[in-house]
């Protein structure tokens, strides 16, 4: 869903990456849906929801799934493989000035946000200096699946 229109997306792309891209996480299904905002209405959630009163990249929200047909099709999948089901916010102001000084593509940043996310629901963490490289290790896995080699992820 972009809410925004400062920052042309392609959302079809993105979209098609993020589900190779859970598919390489092994997630079986998936209940996730993707906010794509500017960076005034992010740093509202962030102060609202986390206490910080900074525009951020990207904020992960876990849920339940709650419709029932979903809900039923995660409690079959959880024997198969790995379920999430949440909410990504993404900011695409924070994107552009980001890829811009990694010469990076607005719709590659806004990848690497949406794989961070996920991965947050899927229980990779970056908050401590022993989870952090663990995260960016597979960040970088499933980046390179699209030809993407991020060289300037902190460790």
């Amino acid at each position: 869903d972009n809410r925004q229109t400062a920052v042309p997306v392609d959302l079809e792309r993105l979209e098609q990456r993020l589900r190779a891209s859970l598919a390489a996480e092994q997630v079986a299904g998936a209940e996730l849906t993707v906010v794509i905002v500017d960076d005034a209405m992010i740093r509202r959630w962030n102060r609202d929801f986390l206490g910080h009163d900074w525009a951020t990249d990207v904020i992960s929200f876990p849920e339940e799934a709650t419709d029932p047909c979903i809900a039923w099709e995660a409690a079959q999948l959880r024997g198969k493989g790995r379920f999430i089901a949440g909410e990504l916010m993404v900011s695409a102001e924070t994107a552009l000035r980001e890829a811009t000084l990694r010469t990076a593509s607005v719709n590659d940043e806004l990848l690497l946000y949406c794989v961070h996310g996920w991965l947050h629901l899927c229980g990779y963490d970056d908050l401590t200096d022993a989870e952090r490289p663990r995260m960016r290790v597979r960040e970088r896995e499933v980046l390179t699946l699209f030809g993407l080699i991020p060289t300037d992820l902190e460790t």
